[in-house]
């Protein structure tokens, strides 16, 4: 049933495929055979994991399963503290990865809030009322203006009957729809014999068929694509879920190494041994990363809410950082779905129109002056037709935002003739005749100065002819000049026309006007785009990210908007059926050299997305009708509007612009390029810390040394004091130049080459300088007791990680600079970290549970000097580093000249 192309049948093969009568309708027993065949008109619910699920999913990780092992050898070992405590920070990081998961998918609530709850049906040859949900295929349905389409529908009769298929469709404008059979390639915005469930009656009346109902409509397809659409992992879940597999592999294989050395070169209880490893195993783990790296995804995602961008799920934050092309709808986008008046054209003269939307602001300028309607009688006439011939009417929401009750069309009319310099009167009708499509004009007769005018107002084209314009005359060409002229900047063209009657005249009708018509002038209509989203376009463009317009409408307006906000500079353009014929790898390259893309359905939506990210491009897709949900899903970041987007487009999106302002997503791609600056200096900082920690243990498993620090402790440095330090690298601010570099390669690495000599570096410059200090101690065992020396040792970690921020805080610069007292937070933790190490050293509770030695004051001279030594090393080290750097650039553009 869902795959048949009704608007390609006639309507006497779609009864007679349906097995109804328009005139009669189903009777009780077909419906109740149609209901058990095709079931209730609904979208099926999509399963959902239980809660309890979802939780034990946070436990499925390698390094998760590495610390669980060793909570286990702990209990062996009957070393419950560090059983608990190791089991307390597995338990902490699910709890923050189950809070910050927000994967629910609502899409399906949001769509069932688009359709009908009642229909208005025939049954039995009686006119009903039924619920939408009880319709089934073969079902004759009847419309009226602000209905809601209920099902699927093949038109049998309409009478003015126009559509709001915006949401659907992404049309800026109703469409008028009539019954005439359609080609079979017809695209779906063209299926003008069809109305579609979820989309409203704005006028007219209309009666169809029953084609399809619940998961068969187009909305039910769309439902089905959300459902089935891959969802991908963000670059920075896929690259910690790589790290965490290698770093575990490479843990246990040299704990494993180590614990047969030990055995078999050292007397070492097994007991001993053990723990020795589990140690290893604790000590390597960077256990607090999780944790801090959810803290820093949350704080840019509250600074983005702030600046009225909201992230429905954390890793998509550093995510917009890496986005390489935004692919755009442009309805309600990239413009402000509010068709606007751009110019007029007279006879002799063009009129420019200022202001964009429906608010009644701006100017009528001929030659940059504002035109002085008192003197102006051809201008007057135009306007007061516009206006007089129009069923629109402009006016203030509850939120005191202009909009227009009527078509988008004829409300830009009525807000053009507000933008006059004296008031237009919209004179009475004596007598009309309404607008049809199938002779494209609507007039009305009026008097004025005590003679009856006919306005007539309509396409240009059509008023040509019943001005009796001959094809080919000077006047005709001179007309249809100007309609070319606004016609290719993507303008819709509306014409004006008037002619006298006679005084006793009361009733027209077609005959009346078919000839004799006087043209006054032509309206050029647009969608304009919006301002702040040209400059935003530029910004992109700077940062190295491709703009791409993916819209339902017209390819002549499509291009028109796109190269005035500068997406585009070429003229090809590729439509829906042409990406329809075409093979993946043909997709693949048409997305590499088109920027604009029209008529297009959801599926060349989802289609487009998806050739992109085959060819390695990070993807944010921009939309906020039901029709672009499946792309927006697929897409590595989904943004829907906030104002004007269906609650289908939010659910299946990853960020939500509160203002509808393209410019936010400008402002979230700065924020997520901070922040994913900000997680590596994180990582450059936490991982030495686990280095250190992992050379001590190995070293003194060496050399047959007691053990330097128990898991406890470990955990101790590698939870509470890492994350406390390395949460001040959250507040770092943008580096400069950030938004002047291309976005990061999609497979670059989370740990570069210099990231890697870092970490090794610091790593073995830290747990040397503490080795030695071991040694050199544990060697005077008169002033030194294994107790003291822990205790010093642990302080030494710690207080290294205090000096090494600040190095860290820069990747690359002088730590000293103007910017170094701009992160207050660090000089703030820095200094809370320093009385923690106060208390659990001192206050006898915790110094018990740590089993810590009280050390006498002049003992914490070795671990600010070990401290100062690492931060000075490395400084010296950045200085070399930049140098080389500067070189090897230098030699480069030399090698290119």
């Amino acid at each position: 049933m869902a795959q048949k192309k009704w608007f390609n049948l006639q309507t006497e093969q779609v009864e007679s495929e349906l097995g109804t009568n328009r005139n009669h309708g189903l009777d009780k027993e077909q419906i109740e055979q149609r209901k058990q065949k095709w079931g209730t008109n609904e979208l099926p619910e999509p399963d959902k994991d239980p809660k309890w699920l979802k939780f034990l999913r946070q436990f499925n990780d390698t390094l998760i399963y590495v610390l669980l092992i060793a909570a286990v050898l702990t209990v062996v070992l009957q070393h419950y503290a560090d059983t608990i405590v190791i089991l307390l920070v597995v338990l902490i990081n699910a709890v923050i990865g189950y809070f910050q998961e927000n994967k629910a998918e609502k899409a399906l609530e949001g769509i069932k809030k688009m359709l009908s709850l009642e229909s208005t049906v025939i049954r039995d040859g009686e006119r009903k009322e039924v619920a939408s949900s009880d319709l089934v295929p073969g079902d004759i349905v009847l419309l009226s203006p602000g209905d809601k389409i209920p099902a699927d529908l093949r038109l049998t009769a309409t009478s003015r009957l126009t559509i709001e298929e915006s949401p659907l469709t992404g049309e800026s404008t109703s469409v008028e729809k009539n019954t005439e059979t359609l080609a079979e390639d017809t695209v779906l915005g063209d299926r003008l014999n069809m109305a579609f469930s979820g989309t409203a009656v704005v006028s007219g009346s209309g009666q169809g068929i029953v084609a399809a109902t619940g998961a068969n409509t187009e909305i039910g397809k769309i439902n089905q694509s959300i459902a089935e659409v891959e969802e991908l992992k963000t670059p920075l879940l896929k690259q910690t879920a790589h790290f965490g597999k290698m770093i575990s592999i490479a843990i246990v294989s040299i704990a494993a190494l180590l614990f047969v050395f030990a055995a078999i070169f050292y007397d070492y209880p097994i007991g001993e041994l053990l723990l020795y490893v589990i140690s290893l195993i604790v000590a390597a783990i960077p256990e607090g990363l999780p944790a801090i790296l959810s803290i820093i995804l949350s704080l840019g995602m509250q600074i983005m809410a702030r600046n009225k961008a909201i992230m429905r799920n954390l890793p998509s934050v550093e995510t917009l950082g890496a986005v390489t092309v935004i692919c755009s709808d442009k309805t309600g986008t990239l413009t402000k779905n509010e068709m606007t008046v751009q110019s007029i054209e007279l006879s002799d003269r063009r009129l420019d129109i200022t202001g964009t939307g429906y608010a009644p602001e701006g100017k009528i300028l001929e030659n940059n002056q504002e035109v002085n309607i008192a003197g102006d009688q051809e201008l007057q006439m135009f306007l007061s037709n516009v206006l007089t011939v129009n069923d629109a009417y402009l006016r203030k929401d509850d939120e005191e935002e202009w909009t227009i009750s009527g078509e988008p069309t004829e409300g830009c009319l009525v807000t053009l003739a507000e933008k006059a310099n004296q008031d237009i009167d919209r004179l009475p009708i004596l007598s009309k005749i309404p607008f049809d499509s199938s002779y494209k004009y609507m007039a009305g007769l009026v008097e004025k100065d005590g003679k009856k005018i006919i306005y007539v107002k309509g396409a240009p084209d059509r008023l040509f002819d019943m001005a009796d314009l001959a094809e080919g005359s000077e006047e005709r060409n001179l007309w249809e000049a100007k309609m070319l002229a606004r016609s290719s900047n993507g303008e819709r063209i509306i014409g004006a026309a008037y002619k006298y009657v006679a005084a006793d005249k009361m009733e027209i009708d077609h005959e009346d006007i078919c000839e004799g018509l006087n043209i006054i002038g032509l309206a050029g209509i647009l969608d304009p785009p919006r301002e702040e989203a040209i400059e935003a376009v530029k910004v992109c463009k700077k940062a190295g990210i491709q703009v791409k317009m993916i819209t339902g409408d017209h390819k002549a307006t499509a291009l028109a908007i796109a190269k005035q906000m500068g997406i585009t500079e070429q003229h090809n353009v590729l439509e829906g059926r042409e990406l329809d014929q075409m093979s993946e790898e043909e997709m693949q390259t048409a997305t590499q050299h088109v920027d604009v893309f029209a008529r297009t359905s959801p599926e060349n939506k989802l289609q487009l997305v998806t050739a992109m990210q085959e060819n390695g491009e990070i993807t944010a897709m921009t939309g906020d009708g039901v029709n672009d949900a499946p792309a927006l899903k697929r897409a590595d970041i989904g943004v829907s509007m906030g104002i004007k987007g269906t609650e289908v487009s939010k659910e299946a999106s990853e960020m939500v612009l509160v203002d509808d302002n393209f410019n936010t997503i400008v402002n979230a791609v700065k924020e997520g390029r901070r922040v994913y600056d900000n997680l590596k200096k994180t990582i450059l900082f936490i991982l030495p810390t686990n280095g250190a920690e992992a050379f001590l243990i190995v070293s003194a498993l060496i050399v047959g040394m007691n053990m330097p620090l128990s898991p406890i402790q470990v955990l101790y440095v590698n939870m509470v004091t890492a994350v406390t330090v390395s949460f001040a690298l959250a507040f770092e601010k943008l580096e400069p130049g950030a938004m002047e570099r291309p976005p990061r390669p999609s497979n670059a690495k989370l740990l570069s080459p210099y990231y890697i000599f870092r970490i090794i570096l610091v790593s073995l410059l830290v747990g040397g300088a503490i080795m030695t200090m071991n040694v050199t101690l544990l060697g005077d065992p008169e002033h030194y007791t294994h107790e003291q020396v822990t205790t010093i040792t642990l302080h030494s970690i710690v207080i290294a990680q205090v000096f090494h921020l600040f190095n860290v805080r820069n990747e690359r610069h002088f730590a000293f600079n103007k910017d170094f007292f701009s992160n207050k937070i660090a000089f703030m933790l820095a200094g809370v970290l320093i009385v923690l190490q106060l208390m659990v050293t001192y206050i006898p509770f915790l110094r018990n549970v740590f089993d810590l030695y009280p050390i006498e004051a002049q003992y914490w001279i070795y671990p600010f000097l070990i401290g100062l030594m690492t931060f000075i090393i490395i400084e010296i080290e950045k200085y070399i580093t930049r140098k080389i750097s500067a070189k090897a650039a230098l030699n480069k553009e030399k090698a290119k000249e």
